[in-house]
């Protein structure tokens, strides 16, 4: 399972810059380029497109706001073009745009989608957030999905240090292969970037002697270059995806990095991170053992990425970590488990990750220090009481999740303490809280999405998400009622 954009966001440092595009026609400033839509015409609108950029935005958004000069400017550029290139907006906040924003997988704003063919391919806008950007990126986007290569200016036009590049060879430009060809470039062009052509020699690495029909994939690491003969598409899509991503990816603060990071966190694999300080002696002799290690797994649903401490206080923030425990290991799994071998030495990188993948490594789980005293009235949970106070304790649990930073939560605290002093003489309530960003929790157990999220588990271990008014009143309503149910099916359990 590909982790979420939350995660990204922990590693990536995005870099904006303010574009400056002059008005194409006097009356610019007061004609809206950017077409607003909404549920009742957004379908019909997109189906009329063979191309459509939508941005999903909320009027409340800061990052939104920001964009909005941008894509305005951007869109009376595009609408220039021949064919001109639409761009477009929609209110994601609103009531009864909702069900179009839940269809696209909103999940952040503003979120930007590129729709194909009257909406039937949907794909990721991943292109800068200023205007002469986003104008560049289109223009790409627009053109033919591959680029012709027809001598060797052209190929080195094309073949970057610093992206990828992945290249048809074939004796002619037609037939099932070569449509296929074409069929992955266009599935994929919001990744990457795709070009053929009918000499080999004119490529600047690979046996130029190739008449194909091949693929070649050029990448600024590794080998540089890796060839394919399989044609069938999903094939192709699977040898671009895995061969794309580098054996160890790099995170530091160089944005050249950062598409790599991109793909490491996106990936289905299991994910090993080594973070230590590039600067310190013993850079290279980690880098030289820990490459080793991940080419001995590659293909082994592991993949290895090694972070410098000065660009990875979002992981150690997430993770629970210390800068004392550098250099470290943290190999977090697809069910969310974390396995944790601080202080690591390089010639230990081996037998830890060999171990790990023998099950003998325990998972390592974030918990704040359990309370000597817990004598509030909202006793406090950490992820080393959680199944003592919650779980095994034979009570009604009402447990908020919350963050310390949450106004919401502040909001509700006050309220919580008074139902806790209403429950104080009921020994088989208990209230609680748990700060859900120190500490690790059961993810398949409770689904913590926003603060505050507040669950009750009954006496009989039924977990239900509350998800009624934040009122004294109600909160103490939904116990009672919860608890006597309990009651009642407890009392017919021993009937029978």
């Amino acid at each position: 399972m590909a982790l979420s954009s939350f995660w990204v966001s922990l590693f990536i440092i995005v870099f904006t810059i303010t574009g400056s595009i002059p008005a194409t026609a006097e009356d610019s400033e007061s004609k809206e380029f950017v077409v607003t839509l909404d549920h009742s015409n957004f379908t019909d609108f997109v189906a009329k497109q063979k191309l459509i950029v939508v941005e999903f935005y909320a009027p409340w958004c800061g990052h939104c706001k920001k964009l909005a000069p941008e894509y305005e400017k951007a869109a009376s550029i595009l609408s220039t073009l021949d064919p001109p290139v639409v761009l477009a907006k929609v209110d994601a906040n609103e009531e009864q745009n909702k069900v179009l924003a839940s269809e696209y997988e909103i999940r952040g704003f503003p979120t930007l989608k590129i729709l194909r063919y009257g909406g039937s391919v949907v794909q990721e806008f991943k292109g800068p957030r200023d205007a002469d950007g986003i104008v560049s990126y289109l223009k790409k986007q627009s053109g033919p999905a591959s680029f012709e290569i027809k001598s060797a200016e052209d190929a080195s036009s094309v073949v970057d240090e610093e992206k990828i590049l992945v290249v048809g060879v074939f004796p002619e430009f037609s037939g099932e292969k070569f449509d296929n060809f074409t069929t992955l470039a266009e599935r994929l062009r919001a990744d990457y970037e795709f070009g053929h052509t009918l000499d080999a020699k004119l490529l600047p690495r690979g046996d130029s002697s190739a008449a194909g029909p091949l693929v070649r994939l050029f990448k600024p690491f590794d080998e540089l270059f890796v060839d394919s003969q399989e044609f069938e598409v999903d094939t192709l899509v699977k040898f671009v995806e895995e061969t794309s991503i580098p054996t160890v990816t790099l995170f530091n603060k160089d944005p050249k990095h950062h598409p790599f990071v991109i793909k490491f966190f996106n990936s289905q694999d299991a994910k090993a991170m080594l973070f230590l300080n590039f600067g310190s002696e013993q850079f290279e002799a980690f880098k030289s053992k820990y490459h080793d290690v991940a080419q001995q797994y590659k293909g082994k649903d592991l993949s290895f990425l090694m972070g410098d401490l000065e660009a990875s206080q979002g992981a150690f923030q997430y993770f629970g970590l210390k800068e004392e425990q550098v250099p470290l290991i943290v190999i977090q799994t697809n069910d969310g488990q974390k396995y944790l071998k601080p202080n690591v030495e390089p010639d230990q990188i081996a037998s830890w990750v060999k171990d790990f993948k023998d099950g003998i490594v325990q998972p390592f789980k974030k918990s704040e220090p359990i309370p000597e005293a817990n004598s509030e009235p909202v006793k406090v949970v950490v992820a080393d009481n959680l199944q003592d106070i919650v779980f095994n304790s034979g009570k009604n649990v009402f447990l908020e999740f919350y963050a310390p930073w949450c106004g919401h939560c502040k909001k509700l605290a006050p309220i919580l303490d008074e139902v806790a002093v209403s429950f104080e003489n009921d020994a088989d309530v208990i209230i609680a809280k748990l700060d859900a960003t120190a500490n690790d929790i059961p993810r398949e157990t409770f689904d913590v999405k926003g603060y505050p999220t507040l669950y009750f588990k009954s006496s009989t271990g039924n977990v239900l998400q509350y998800d009624g008014d934040r009122t004294k009143e109600a909160i103490i309503d939904y116990i009672q009622k919860n608890r006597a149910t309990v009651a009642k099916e407890d009392s017919r359990k021993e009937e029978l």
